[in-house]
């Protein structure tokens, strides 16, 4: 070979198309150390055309996606910056509470991510593909133009929607687990003050109390570095502080949800072409308004807004250095936190900082009775150790504080399939997706209900419950077994918890039973593939130990899954689901508060949603306002 054609004159010499093309074998690490070597490779590097070839290797969305998705931001390195971070977050998330089901699919929005809950709910006679399916929003993480990150929790209180600003802290690129936390910052140069309407009415004391936005997307383990004090993890506060911060930070944060950003977050399918060009006007309109929003706060929120008092780019900060100052004289202080002392009733004009800092010490006051005695414990112990850390040191770890996401990879021992999970801790936990191949070709969700033909009402149940499976395979003594473990069930009031096993079958004993139905739905004859043997779930010793009858799986040629009870000749018959096209012709349904929203933690077997299910034509309505 020539030494004209070696070396980086190799490169350079290739079309742009060509080079894109060989790019799609290189790592994104290849490509940025590429870019480092001469001035030459750095500008062929630049290429968009490079770029969009990555962007499609990520593989979050189709090229044809993506070249809309481009309008919003710069460049599609700036795309493929945001489309790297957030990939890790694509799938199913569960929490075993409430037992009926607590599914959120995380799918791609309009240079975005969005968060959605799957409601359990009955389904009409439409069926699974036609009849829409109920979902609320959970979180938005939205691409800025750069490619940056924004959060935005979702939420509802006292008929009110709102967003509730933070941070995406980290995402790993193996995590299981995802967290709403609250994290001490520091603050950064050019940090501004926001009244807002929501403090007025609290306290006439002034104090430099203030609310800021921080620019900063560095984690608090940066921020604090060289630091003398050690940086006290929020997982170490206890429960009660935990909670009580979330509540509070959501309670100051929050931005009044305005029909303008209300919907869509997603466009609706491609195949209806005329709605989807609407749709993406809408989503780019929308995009627009929330990052504003984000960075600039909102007038339905704040007062006296003006160059003085503008917030710099970032989420929502609550400015910690007068907390700590009033610490110091709480001990001293003889002023009743719930009496009238600390309040002129004279004065219609109240400040943010008496509010907060009696927040704060009622905070404070909880955790110490929570601490307290575990401190006094800990001088006494001779291991010193001490089981929470006190919301005191917490507090002192930054001088900001705010919301945050983080996305974790976790050690979790699992029963078949479905992980064991901690019931103190505000998260969701990711469920391990198998994708089908030759060996595993039921690998994936199902969905269905009970019944012959599927999804036909009758007239004593118009309604049948939907029942969302995940179906997984395990090897044991070389036996294989095809594992349904149950994530979602429509039902008023549960009948099996979540992680239930609806039936296991081995898939190497074919069954000799016969299908009980010549036809189907619409009068067509049935033709099974394959038949197994295998066990259902039935009433056993108590809630938690159900126990199990003999039955048989039934693969029908046209695509479907039904598993028969022997005995009872009861039948589960199950589709395979694509979630993203369900929920893109599903109705949304308003939100839970905000931290119950993001992970219900309280011990439920009913439906908690159950209030919401008559306002399915709410979406449906603010929808036609837009066509």
């Amino acid at each position: 070979m020539l030494p004209e054609t070696c070396g980086s004159s190799l490169f350079l010499a290739l079309p742009d198309d060509v080079f894109a093309i060989i790019s799609r074998s290189l790592s994104l690490k290849d490509i940025c150390n590429l870019s480092r070597c001469c001035k030459s490779l750095s500008a062929l590097v630049a290429s968009e055309k490079i770029w969009l070839s990555q962007c499609d290797v990520v593989g979050i969305v189709p090229t044809r996606d993506l070249v809309e998705w481009r309008e919003g931001v710069v460049s599609y390195k700036a795309l493929c910056r945001f489309l790297v971070r957030v990939k890790p977050l694509i799938g199913i998330w569960v929490h075993q509470n409430p037992e009926l089901g607590n599914v959120v699919y995380v799918m791609p929005g309009f240079v975005s991510v969005v968060g959605c809950r799957i409601i359990p709910q009955e389904l009409g006679p439409l069926g699974i593909e036609d009849g829409p399916i109920l979902w609320a929003p959970v979180f938005e993480i939205i691409g800025d133009f750069d490619g940056s990150t924004t959060f935005l929790l979702h939420g509802r209180e006292k008929g009110c929607d709102f967003l509730y600003p933070g941070l995406v802290e980290s995402v790993e690129q193996n995590c299981n687990v995802l967290l709403l936390e609250v994290e001490p910052r520091e603050k950064r140069n050019g940090c501004k003050l926001l009244p807002s309407k929501s403090f007025t009415h609290h306290s006439t004391e002034e104090i430099s109390r203030k609310v800021c936005r921080s620019n900063s997307g560095l984690s608090r383990s940066q921020q604090v570095a060289g630091r003398n004090e050690a940086v006290v993890p929020f997982s170490r506060l206890a429960f009660g502080d935990r909670r009580t911060l979330l509540e509070t930070v959501t309670g100051q944060v929050r931005l009044m949800v305005t029909d303008s950003i209300r919907e869509p977050l997603f466009p609706r399918l491609r195949e209806d072409a005329e709605n989807f060009q609407k749709d993406l006007i809408l989503l780019l309109q929308r995009r627009s308004l929330l990052l504003q929003m984000y960075k600039f706060g909102s007038d339905d929120s704040c007062t006296d807004l003006n160059e003085s008092t503008a917030i710099s780019a970032g989420p929502i900060q609550l400015e910690l250095s007068d907390i700590r100052k009033s610490l110091d004289r709480s001990s001293s202080s003889s002023t009743s936190l719930n009496g009238d002392d600390g309040q002129t009733h004279g004065n219609n004009r109240k400040s943010i900082g008496g509010y907060f800092r009696a927040s704060i010490k009622q905070i404070l006051r909880k955790s110490s009775s929570l601490n307290g005695g575990r401190a006094m414990s800990r001088l006494n112990s001779s291991s010193g150790e001490n089981r929470h850390a006190l919301l005191h040191d917490f507090l002192n770890s930054g001088d900001t504080i705010g919301l945050t996401l983080h996305a974790t990879k976790m050690k979790l021992s699992a029963y078949r399939a479905w992980p064991n999970m901690h019931d103190t801790q505000f998260a969701l936990y990711k469920l391990p997706m198998r994708v089908p191949k030759e060996d595993q070709e039921y690998a994936g969700l199902w969905g269905g209900t009970f019944g012959w033909p599927p999804g036909r009402p009758t007239e004593d149940k118009p309604g049948k419950a939907l029942f969302f499976l995940l179906l997984s395979y395990e090897e044991t003594d070389g036996k294989r077994s095809l594992i349904a473990t149950k994530i979602l069930e429509g039902t008023h009031y549960v009948l099996h918890p979540n992680g239930s096993a609806m039936f296991i079958v081995n898939i190497d004993e074919p069954s000799l039973d016969p299908f009980p139905w010549d036809s189907d739905a619409d009068s067509h004859p049935v033709s099974v593939k394959h038949a197994f043997m295998g066990e259902g779930i039935a009433n056993g010793y108590g809630f938690r130990y159900p126990g199990s009858k003999p039955g048989s799986l039934f693969v029908i040629e046209n695509g479907l899954l039904a598993f028969i009870w022997k005995e009872s000749r009861v039948v589960l018959t199950l589709q395979r689901l694509n979630l993203q096209d369900l929920l893109k012709k599903g109705e949304q349904v308003p939100a839970l508060p905000p931290v119950a929203n993001f992970s219900y933690l309280t011990k439920s077997y009913s439906n908690v949603f159950a209030g919401f299910s008559n306002t399915s034509t709410c979406s449906s309505s603010l929808r036609q306002r837009h066509i």
